[in-house]
């Protein structure tokens, strides 16, 4: 194991779960005395066809060889591969599958972080001299796994948690890599730009229109070009690019939330505005509540929708005082709704709120004390109904007339960072 000349750098693994969702239902109904590995055949995990949330949630290596994706309709995998084989999630068979993996990874080391439902790190800094060189550990850790949990995990080690993620991505699955800073140039900066963590489809856009292709050219791309066309962002993907990041472990503990965000599908199309602002009423009152829940303001509020022929839209807006109000932040919904909808038909609407811990130093006016206490008391009292007696024991009039047609085909969750996050800002 080559580390370089400092011997005192950090040694951070990240434990990745290969094809999570579609691994763990494998491992289940083999479990049960299923003959057929779903893991070997073209097969993926798909969302409901019927409720029009038919897409690709995770899928094995076979159905990769077909040009299958995730995050694609069903109805185009199935093209690719007529008899590929879909089964539906069980969202708490994998949050078990988690907790078992945390809960073994906690035998070998005690300080990890969860990063996601299917990713971990650990800070093993410090530990080699009483438990032996990282590498050995990672090959045992991921046999261990594979061995009691019935699955597989790739395990990257690095000096940080970004060499550690990027390195547990360069080859799948099962298998354990390295990336040192030594290594950096060999093995990271050939990759293509897509492929660094925090580049996304515009970000790689973006980049190829100044000619970067490569991690390697973003490396060493010129910094004042960068920031004209990325500001702030562009110091991020530049030292990403260079292996550079220096968040720590988080030991036992939640990483304060950068936004809060619900989403839904809807069975039918929506094509009039006043069904669009019931269901983005309900998004909202979720997205408040929730933040609310974890005593956080939002300060920024975005409005997200797909159309029925898949083109995504999304406005945002920067709130002159922060609030966690649901009916300040739906007014500003429906203005961004109305500011981005040109009347195409809506099959997917999103609400979400980038978030910062309320603190009681929200500056108010004397005409806005009065109104916004009487706010805040229904918010709240409607909070605790609803804790108490469920999500659906006390609702708006408005949504009366719509118990005959349900509006939402499914909500979201919380989405524990922003658009482009930070590793720091993860679970």
């Amino acid at each position: 194991m080559l580390m370089g000349s400092n011997t005192n750098q950090k040694i951070i693994m990240h434990i990745d779960v290969n094809s999570a969702f579609l691994s763990w239902q494998a491992t289940y109904e083999m479990q049960k005395g299923s003959k057929q590995d779903l893991r070997d055949i073209p097969s993926v995990v798909g969302g409901s066809t019927e409720d029009r949330r038919g897409i690709v949630l995770a899928k094995s290596i076979s159905a990769k060889s077909y040009g299958i994706v995730t995050g694609e309709p069903l109805w185009k995998s199935r093209q690719k591969c007529p008899d590929l084989v879909v089964v539906p999630p069980n969202y708490q068979l994998y949050k078990k599958c988690s907790k078992a993996l945390g809960e073994l990874l906690q035998l070998y080391v005690p300080n990890i972080q969860r990063f996601s439902i299917d990713e971990f790190f650990v800070d093993y800094t410090g530990m080699e001299k009483d438990y032996g060189c990282p590498v050995s550990m990672a090959y045992k850790i991921k046999n261990k796994v594979k061995n009691e949990l019935g699955f597989t995990v790739n395990v990257g080690v690095g000096n940080n948690k970004l060499t550690a993620k990027m390195a547990g991505e360069l080859k799948k699955p099962d298998m354990v890599h390295t990336l040192w800073p030594s290594e950096i140039k060999t093995k990271l900066w050939p990759l293509p730009v897509r492929e660094l963590y925090m580049v996304g489809k515009q970000t790689e856009k973006k980049l190829k229109e100044l000619n970067i292709y490569t991690i390697g050219e973003l490396a060493e791309a010129n910094e004042k070009l960068l920031k004209y066309k990325f500001k702030s962002y562009a110091n991020i993907i530049r030292s990403y690019a260079n292996g550079i990041e220096n968040s720590q472990v988080q030991r036992d503990s939640k990483v304060p939330a950068k936004g809060i965000g619900n989403s839904s599908t809807i069975k039918f199309d929506v094509e009039d505005k006043d069904t669009a602002y019931k269901i983005l009423l309900s998004l909202t009152e979720t997205v408040a509540l929730r933040m609310r829940a974890g005593n956080y303001y939002c300060n920024i509020v975005s409005v997200s929708f797909r159309t029925s022929e898949l083109q995504t839209y999304s406005h945002q807006r920067k709130l002159f005082t922060p609030t966690d109000i649901t009916n300040e932040i739906f007014n500003t919904v429906k203005e961004l709704f109305d500011e981005s909808w040109g009347g195409e038909k809506i099959r997917q609407l999103g609400v979400r709120a980038c978030v910062v811990k309320a603190d009681g130093s929200e500056q108010l006016s004397i005409f806005d004390v009065a109104d916004k206490e009487k706010q805040n008391n229904l918010d709240q009292i409607v909070d605790s109904i609803r804790e108490k007696y469920g999500k659906t024991s006390i609702m708006r009039g408005v949504f009366a007339d719509s118990v005959h047609k349900p509006l939402l085909g499914g909500t979201g969750d919380i989405e524990e960072a922003a658009d482009y996050p930070s590793i720091s800002s993860n679970l």
